[in-house]
């Protein structure tokens, strides 16, 4: 049965929507905007939390509902409802007509065409793996981690998934559908030595059911990732502060030129001319060597959309080519403004919310150089190879960023590992500064999650590991 049936059953055989006559509503409800769309979302959630060594959270949620959404030139209205019926359609359809009322736009043009083939299973994976299975595997993984080290002090362990069914129908009657699921599991350890406490933390998932990580060695990578970054830190060292050269590792990395490049490419902020990038198609705005793609096709990727939350078939996106820009991520509504074509970015957090230009998987292409001779390169520098948290200003660039390890290099030996090290500095700047590109490009573990205007979407980030020189790094010493 392909997605469209399945949705079908989903949001017209069991509630109080009847298609044909929601079509009728749709169409009559646009037929004087630009653009617009209604959005179906059925979503199951669960999450399971295993903490001091006891179950201490386990929640489960369903939810159902619409939005309604008219364009009319640069404008939108729209409505959502937690219900799904005919009765509340037409209240919501009341709301959004107020953008279009005396307005008299030219229809945009229908959703490329695609085969709208599923990128990832359409199981739902809270329903693939026994509630008794998932409690035993968190209470395994609680009793690998206090076992592994006698210095472990606390452990966290959650699953968390979601099963997302969505339906988008447009005004000029085409539908598309699509069915997701996601599931994440984290590990978070606290060690103690001497008086002193840290902690480290890993995580994986995607797009694909629970199960494969319930074998012993899958969950235990995790586990013993985050008890190898805390005992790490119990021997790390200041950071020296001061402007030096930077190795940035393979993977999450990517998290920094997810923020400090990413957001800045996105066709609204460009269409305002908010964005550092504003205005500079075909010219050169990262150094030579660096290709930047956002590609929502990758199979079982967190990022990944079969299509977009306006109908969209998802695609892969050559943002930056050689250091050129080549173009921006699209919706609908900027891509028209702009004069150019959608680009399968239109996204939202769910029915109560309209979609927005967002990445999906955002990430650097391979360079040439050896990964190894690149540390080596560095006289003296950091090498930063996992990162918590940052911060991002798009209209001017500036970013700030905490990495989460981190090592002294000196005379191309790997030293010491540090504490509290940020980099800072300006997106376009830090990728005209890149030297070296490894060939060694690779995603991250399938954590990401992405905020923008108060709404969260799940992605994926990724590069190879890039030298740049002359970034200023915030630390405790002076260099």
């Amino acid at each position: 049965m392909d997605l469209l049936h399945q949705t079908d059953r989903i949001f017209f055989e069991k509630t109080g929507l009847d298609l044909g006559r929601t079509q009728k509503i749709v169409s009559d409800a646009l037929a004087a905007g630009d653009d617009g769309e209604l959005f179906l979302e059925m979503r199951h959630s669960e999450m399971l939390m295993f903490d001091d060594g006891r179950l201490k959270t386990a929640s489960y949620d369903q939810s159902s509902g619409f939005g309604l959404r008219a364009v009319a030139g640069d404008a939108h209205g729209y409505a959502h409802a937690g219900e799904l019926s005919e009765s509340a359609l037409k209240r919501a359809v009341d709301s959004v007509s107020a953008v279009t009322k005396g307005y008299h736009g030219q229809a945009a043009l229908g959703t490329s065409a695609g085969g709208n083939a599923p990128l990832y299973s359409d199981d739902n994976p809270l329903n693939h793996t026994s509630f008794e299975t998932k409690i035993r595997l968190l209470q395994e993984i609680d009793s690998y981690a206090r076992s592994a080290d006698s210095r472990v002090k606390q452990v966290n362990a959650s699953l968390a998934g979601s099963w997302q069914a969505v339906q988008i129908i447009r005004g000029d009657g085409i539908r598309m559908a699509d069915i997701r699921p996601l599931v994440r599991m984290n590990v978070w350890v606290a060690v103690e030595e001497n008086g002193r406490m840290e902690s480290g933390s890993s995580g994986a998932g995607g797009r694909v059911m629970l199960d494969q990580w319930l074998t012993p060695d899958a969950w235990q990578r995790q586990v013993d990732e985050a008890l190898r970054i805390a005992v790490l830190n119990l021997d790390s060292v200041p950071t020296p502060a001061g402007e030096m050269e930077v190795v940035l590792g393979a993977g999450w990395p990517g998290v920094m030129l997810h923020e400090a490049v990413g957001h800045g490419l996105e066709g609204d902020f460009n269409r305002k001319g908010t964005s550092v990038f504003s205005g500079k198609v075909g010219e050169q705005v990262a150094a030579k060597g660096v290709t930047v793609i956002d590609d929502g096709t990758m199979a079982d990727r967190r990022g990944s959309i079969t299509i977009d939350d306006e109908g969209t078939a998802s695609r892969r996106n050559v943002l930056i080519e050689d250091g050129i820009l080549k173009g921006y991520m699209q919706d609908r509504q900027n891509a028209r403004l702009m004069g150019v074509d959608a680009t399968g970015n239109g996204r939202r957090e769910s029915y109560a919310h309209a979609p927005m230009p967002r990445m999906t998987n955002t990430f650097m292409d391979n360079g040439k150089d050896d990964p190894a001779e690149i540390v080596s390169s560095i006289k003296k520098g950091i090498y930063a190879v996992n990162f918590g948290g940052g911060q991002v200003d798009i209209t001017s660039g500036k970013f700030v960023f905490a990495a989460a390890e981190a090592y002294l290099v000196e005379n191309g030996k790997i030293g010491a590992p540090v504490k509290g090290a940020t980099l800072i500095g300006n997106g376009p700047d830090a990728m005209s500064k890149i030297t070296m590109i490894g060939n060694d490009t690779k995603l991250d573990s399938g954590i990401g999650t992405c905020g923008k205007a108060g709404q969260s979407v799940p992605v994926g980030v990724g590069q190879p590991t890039v030298k740049m020189g002359g970034i200023t790094v915030g630390g405790t010493e002076a260099a």
